[in-house]
C-alpha cells in the first residue's frame, strides 16, 4: 500500500476505528468498467461522517432551524487503494483524529467484508457560527465525545 501522509503507520491506524457505516455499491456508482467511481468514495465518507456525527448527538443539535452552528467540511482528500465494484459490501470507517479549537480532523477507511482496506481518506471540519461565519470552539462535553469514541490527539 501506497504511504499516505496522514497515517504513520497502517496497522495501528486502522486499529483505532471503532465507527462505520455500511454501504452496497449500486450499479449507478459504477463506471463504464465495472467499478466504483472515482467520485462515489466522497459520498461515502459524507454518510459515514453524517452517522458519526448522530452517534455522538451533534447531528441533532446542529439541524434546529434554533441551532447558532454548523458544520463545514473544510477539506477532503481520498487515497484509492484497490478496486470496489458494482454490489460490493463496503464498511466505511470514521474517526476523529485531532481535535482542534473549532476543527476536527476526520479519517476514514473503506474495507471490504473480507477486511481488505479499498480506499483512506481524512478530512477537516469545522464547526462554524451561522451568524458570525466563523469558527465556533469545541465544548468540553463535545470533546469528551471524541475521545470517547476515538482515539484522538487533543
Amino acid at each position: 500500500m501506497a504511504k499516505m501522509d496522514y497515517i504513520e503507520e497502517i496497522i495501528s491506524w486502522e486499529k483505532e476505528f471503532s465507527f462505520y457505516h455500511p454501504v452496497k455499491v449500486r450499479f449507478s456508482e459504477t463506471d463504464m468498467f465495472g467499478h466504483l467511481n472515482n467520485t462515489v468514495p466522497f459520498s461515502y465518507f459524507e454518510e459515514a461522517r453524517i452517522n458519526y456525527f448522530q452517534s455522538l448527538g451533534f447531528m441533532q443539535d446542529w439541524v434546529k432551524p434554533e441551532s447558532e452552528n454548523i458544520p463545514v467540511v473544510a477539506d477532503l482528500q481520498c487515497d484509492y487503494v484497490k478496486q470496489v465494484y458494482y454490489d460490493q459490501s463496503l464498511r466505511i470507517y470514521v474517526k476523529a483524529n485531532k481535535i482542534g479549537t473549532s476543527s476536527v480532523d476526520l479519517h476514514y477507511m473503506g474495507k471490504r467484508e473480507n477486511g481488505d482496506i479499498c480506499f483512506t481518506g481524512r478530512g477537516t471540519v469545522v464547526q462554524m457560527s451561522k451568524k458570525s461565519g466563523k469558527g465556533a470552539p469545541w465544548t468540553e462535553e463535545m470533546k469528551k465525545l471524541f475521545l470517547k469514541k476515538s482515539s484522538v490527539n487533543a
